[in-house]
């Protein structure tokens, strides 16, 4: 199933003449890079609230990136295809989403999240960006009542709204649904309110979990907003037309780096997974 998916994919890409990724629209790499992170930025780190979560809670989360295990591997392989593609392009902010609801993108979000907290010298952000149905304070417990949401139209600070896991991953999320998430984000509050994250926090990637494409519009609304964005799909659940209306319309608004095939389960007895996810590019 894999392979044909794999195949049907890029049969689909080739199908497409004429794209022009790097011609729709101005990109985050074009603007001024940050090289150094001064020290305010380290301020605004430390006045994050430390979060640190039990490892009972991370396993019932699905969540197995917290060390350098087997079943983290797959994962780790991601993270470093994802920083290779954008350091080498400049990009910092990178949306996970899926053609429709069921395919796993907060899990993958979750597990990149936690893989790049390991880089000690790398500063991440994940945040709460599938503002209908938020899931991830909620699959992680947290109880803080934060609305990232709040900080988007700019009524709030971040942080107010996020929380840090040890000293460089932040995570911003949505105790409940936002009232109107398109027009959110597609105003210019939105915008703004992303630009001023990243000028305050100089992370070194932003990593946004949206909201399935096929479902709404806010995704596509999200697009102008980011650099980059991963198309997760479900093995015996995502079909082949699905997938390819999902990165046509995405690719008409930002580059789409690849498609990670979830759930499925394959042998490798020389690390030992059973279960996880494969990227094609």
């Amino acid at each position: 199933m894999v392979e044909r998916l794999r195949d049907a994919i890029a049969q689909a890409r080739a199908s497409r003449e004429n794209r022009a990724l790097d011609d729709v629209r101005p990109r985050a790499g074009d603007r001024a890079t940050m090289t150094l992170r001064p020290g305010i930025a380290g301020a605004a780190w430390q006045a994050l609230d430390p979060w640190s979560p039990a490892p009972r809670l991370l396993e019932a989360a699905r969540v197995v990136t917290t060390e350098p295990r087997a079943e983290a591997a797959p994962f780790d392989l991601m993270r470093t295809k994802i920083l290779q593609q954008m350091r080498a392009k400049g990009w910092k902010r990178l949306a996970i989403t899926s053609p429709t609801a069921g395919c796993g993108k907060s899990t993958i979000a979750l597990n990149l999240a936690f893989s790049l907290a390991r880089q000690d010298e790398l500063f991440s952000m994940l945040i709460e960006a599938d503002l209908r149905r938020p899931s991830l304070a909620r699959m992680l417990q947290i109880e803080s009542g934060a609305q990232v949401s709040q900080v988007l139209d700019g009524r709030a600070e971040l942080r107010e709204h996020a929380c840090r896991y040890g000293s460089n991953l932040a995570i911003a999320t949505n105790a409940r649904a936002a009232e109107n998430p398109s027009e959110l984000i597609q105003s210019q509050t939105c915008a703004q309110g992303l630009d001023r994250i990243e000028a305050l926090y100089q992370p070194d990637l932003m990593v946004f979990d949206t909201a399935p494409v096929l479902v709404s519009d806010d995704t596509l609304a999200l697009a102008a907003h980011v650099d980059c964005v991963l198309i997760i799909a479900a093995t015996e659940e995502t079909t082949i037309k699905e997938i390819d209306i999902c990165e046509r319309e995405l690719a008409e608004r930002t580059n789409v780096m690849g498609v990670v095939v979830n759930k499925f389960r394959y042998s490798g007895p020389e690390y030992g997974y059973g279960y996880g996810a494969e990227v094609s590019q």
